[in-house]
């Protein structure tokens, strides 16, 4: 383990982690990485899910076998538990108390305790939280599968399986950042407390994006794909559309093309103001459509029928005439280069895009390594192990995170001896120091853009927070991306618009800043040096303040695409997530969910704004949280991002024919709809107790699915699944966001959602929007002492401008003043969504 004098934000900090699978053991990685001391309680035969990724959730940690059904196992776990700050468990609600564990008489005894139990369907969920919850299950239920994005739906392919663990990986970051808030907020309370995560629910917070519904959208904001879903629907059309065909569906900046290098590359710079024409002028082609008759207008932001020419360059989705002239142009020009090529002049010209690569690839790519995206470590069953590097960090102690300590095994007295070399030093619980939330009294600057950094600030605001959301007077982004995207990440923000290179936009902004706790930007370092929130001219406004910021690809050490700027799909197209979905070169696919990796980015980034207020209450040391983009990507694909001598191939199910791993874990059509079979070599014997396949542990392997998927045929898939659930057999049927959200909604009272078991939406009849909206409640943690609020509809960008500069204490006519000229603003719009 790392020793006492480390300067990892966590040091000192002792976990007790029973954690088996993804999602418990991923929780205590992630603190481990930030240098708490975890001890790892294995059965006596060795891990639940015996896999090489073992190597890199155990990092940093010692594994302890005990026998937890045996007295002596039992006596020896709580002996562990007694010296613990937190412990970890990830079982089905429960199970961890019937083996002797009661969360609850434990704080009791222990107020200074925090629990964090992660399983996969909430403790009061009662119609599901018994159910074998093994990562697809939870997907399956949560309608992950059957909401795979339009591109699969055109192409009749649904259900549509992934091998991303998304429920697990979402877990583990809400889980990590939880535990840590809790773990901050024990330093001013002295108080610990109780904390449940269950998948589903993570899962879905990750799916937000996917889940909203706006009624009465704007026709504006309809892509070609969607147009042509409609069309199809009404006309009683198969969704039959070939790959190919559906390429000429898709917006031109928003899409692979392929390279001289017969590689493809994957721009993504729609709804910006610049990235669009410098993606033209980059490629030699934007004077002539100019002159062709591409117009650019002045303010998107005017109703539709007010603009001066049908579309624009930095608007979404571009009508089909001119994405079509676009397109073509582009795919002519694109082929005269290599992707190489193409990724440096991309790059440098500040304009996001990225060639296709191969998890393989990326795995031994020269700037994963030398940034630290990918690190080697010795690890004591596998060697030299190339494993993904820290997913959060701390500026000032990211190198120490960079040589994480490989998982030793250790007996059970050795194990409590590294626990008690540590002291836990909190301060005695008084009346003066009672929070509700574990942020309450923090103000946070939020200066982020589109997804990652603003559902961060978002998400800190349902613990208490009050967060100030700062935008320019004028947008960058068009209304698809800032009005629609801040539906899900301005709630419970106060917004002001401001020109922070203005003259008295300046001065707000160094107002806001020497005025909050903490700072939280997506922005590359040169940009936050001139802004001068770099370490040393910030000491300089705000000497007390934490920063923290996300970006793309970033990691602990620089290299050349460090400021490279980028989103969420480009690191899906450069670790290697859109070539496993496509399943090949010429046919790469957007992992289609909004948001898939950007969102668990945020919850990174919560997870590094709360360790950089630990750092600060327990060490008194102003630090600078770090996440990336490209860092989360490595959580995300944990069960194969890694390889060694002797590794297997590369061979996780992809493409879009995947139905999942095997004849017994895999899609199957019932007599009515498709149901989500998750079972193992040894639960064979248990099919002998469901009727009609009771021959299945007796035929040959190769006999399996042929075998499975008539027998499913002849009944339909409630009564399949409740007899395989009747035997302990993992079964669900595929369920699609939809009909989570129609079963499980209620009109929004002010309250989380966090008492409504798995699934949780609320409807908002009086949205400040004007539309009637419906969306997913912030509902993932529950805590039993930590207050979570019901955070407040997303309002109006601007309409918080003028109370904000008078809570600075601006006078009313200095106000005034800065709005008439034009360095603040009140508003983008006449319509909070435009027409």
């Amino acid at each position: 383990m790392r020793n006492s004098f480390s300067n990892l934000p966590l040091t000192g900090v002792k976990v007790v982690d029973f954690g088996q699978y993804i999602a418990g053991p991923a929780v205590a990685m992630l603190l481990g990485d930030l240098g708490a001391t975890v001890v790892h309680i294995d059965p006596p035969n060795g891990p639940m899910w015996d896999s090489p990724a073992n190597a890199t959730l155990n990092r940093n940690k010692v594994i302890v076998n005990l026998d937890l059904k045996s007295e002596e196992g039992l006596e020896q776990a709580r002996a562990l538990c007694a010296e613990a700050d937190i412990i970890v468990e990830n079982f089905r609600p429960g199970k961890i108390a019937k083996l002797g564990f009661d969360f609850a008489a434990m704080r009791q005894e222990r107020p200074e305790l925090i629990t964090i139990s992660v399983p996969g369907f909430a403790s009061n969920d009662t119609e599901r939280r018994e159910l074998r919850a093994y990562e697809s299950i939870v997907a399956a239920s949560s309608g992950v599968f059957t909401d795979m994005g339009l591109n699969r739906v055109l192409m009749g392919l649904n259900p549509s399986f992934s091998p991303l663990p998304l429920a697990s990986a979402y877990a583990s970051q809400i889980a990590a950042s939880a535990t840590v808030l809790a773990l901050q907020s024990r330093q001013v309370t002295g108080l610990g407390d109780q904390i449940e995560v269950p998948l589903a629910a993570a899962v879905m917070e990750g799916l937000c994006y996917n889940s909203i519904k706006v009624d009465g959208m704007p026709e504006r904001y309809l892509t070609q794909r969607e147009v042509e879903i409609e069309r199809r629907r009404v006309e009683g059309l198969p969704m039959n559309v070939s790959y190919e065909d559906l390429q000429e569906l898709m917006d031109p900046f928003f899409r692979s093309y392929m390279c001289k290098d017969g590689r493809m590359f994957y721009v993504v710079c729609p709804s910006h103001k610049n990235h669009a024409r410098r993606c033209l002028e980059v490629l030699g082609i934007y004077d002539e459509l100019v002159e062709d008759g591409l117009t650019s207008e002045e303010n998107t932001y005017k109703p539709w029928s007010e603009w001066e020419h049908e579309t624009s360059l930095g608007v979404y989705p571009m009508p089909k005439d001119w994405a079509d002239k676009i397109s073509e142009r582009m795919k002519e020009v694109f082929m005269t280069r290599t992707s190489h090529e193409w990724k440096k002049m991309f790059g440098r010209g500040l304009i996001p895009g990225a060639p296709q690569r191969w998890l393989q690839e990326w795995i031994h790519d020269e700037y994963a390594e030398t940034s630290g995206l990918m690190i080697d470590v010795h690890d004591p069953v596998y060697g030299d192990m190339t494993q993904p590097g820290p997913v959060v960090w701390m500026e000032e102690s990211g190198e120490e995170a960079l040589q994480p300590v490989p998982r030793r095994w250790v007996n059970f007295d050795e194990a409590l001896k590294i626990l008690k070399k540590h002291r836990t030093e909190i301060p005695e619980p008084s009346e003066e120091t009672a929070q509700d939330g574990w942020l309450t009294g923090v103000r946070v600057l939020d200066l982020c853009n589109v997804i990652a950094g603003p559902h961060s600030a978002s998400y800190l605001a349902r613990f208490g927070a009050e967060v100030i959301k700062l935008e320019p007077a004028e947008p960058m982004y068009d209304s698809w991306n800032t009005v629609i995207y801040g539906m899900s990440q301005m709630r419970g923000k106060r917004s002001i618009l401001a020109d922070i290179t203005s003259r008295h936009g300046r001065q707000v902004f160094e107002d806001l800043v020497k005025s909050v706790d903490v700072i939280v930007w997506n922005a590359p370092d040169n940009q936050i040096k001139k802004m001068g929130l770099d370490a040393d001219n910030l000491r300089k406004l705000n000497p007390d303040a934490l920063f923290c910021k996300l970006d793309c690809f970033s990691g602990v050490r620089r290299g050349t695409r460090t400021d490279y700027i980028g989103y969420d799909d480009l690191v899906q197209a450069t670790t290697g997530i859109m070539l496993r979905f496509g399943g090949a070169m010429d046919r790469p696919e957007e992992h289609a969910h909004v948001g898939t990796i950007d969102v668990m980015c945020g919850f990174g980034g919560a997870l590094g704004v709360a360790a950089a207020l630990y750092q600060k209450y327990r060490f008194g040391r102003i630090g600078r949280g770090r996440t990336s983009l490209s860092s989360n990507s490595g959580l995300l694909q944990v069960p194969f991002a890694f390889d060694f001598k002797g590794r297997g191939l590369f061979d996780e199910p992809s493409g879009p024919e995947a139905s999942g791993y095997d004849a017994l874990a895999r899609f199957y059509s019932t007599a009515s709809r498709h149901i989500l079979l998750s079972a193992y070599e040894a639960d064979l014997p248990l099919f002998r107790n469901v009727e009609g396949l009771e021959e299945l542990p007796d035929l040959p392997e190769d006999d399996r699915a042929a075998y499975l998927a008539n027998a499913f045929l002849t009944q339909p898939a409630t009564e399949w699944v409740e007899a395989l659930q009747a035997a302990d057999i993992g079964a669900v049927v595929c369920e699609n966001l939809d009909a989570l959200r129609a079963r499980n909604l209620r009109d929004a009272d002010g309250t989380p959602g966090t008492d409504n078991g798995s699934y949780s939406f609320s409807n908002y009849p009086d949205h400040p929007s004007g539309h009637e909206v419906i969306q997913l409640d912030p509902y993932a943690v529950r805590s039993a002492r930590g207050k979570v609020t019901a955070v407040t509809p997303a309002e109006k960008f601007g309409t918080s401008t003028r109370a904000v500069l008078k809570d600075l204490g601006y006078a009313e006519t200095a106000i005034e003043a800065m709005i008439k000229s034009g360095n603040l603003s009140e508003s983008w719009s006449e319509e909070y969504l435009p027409s």
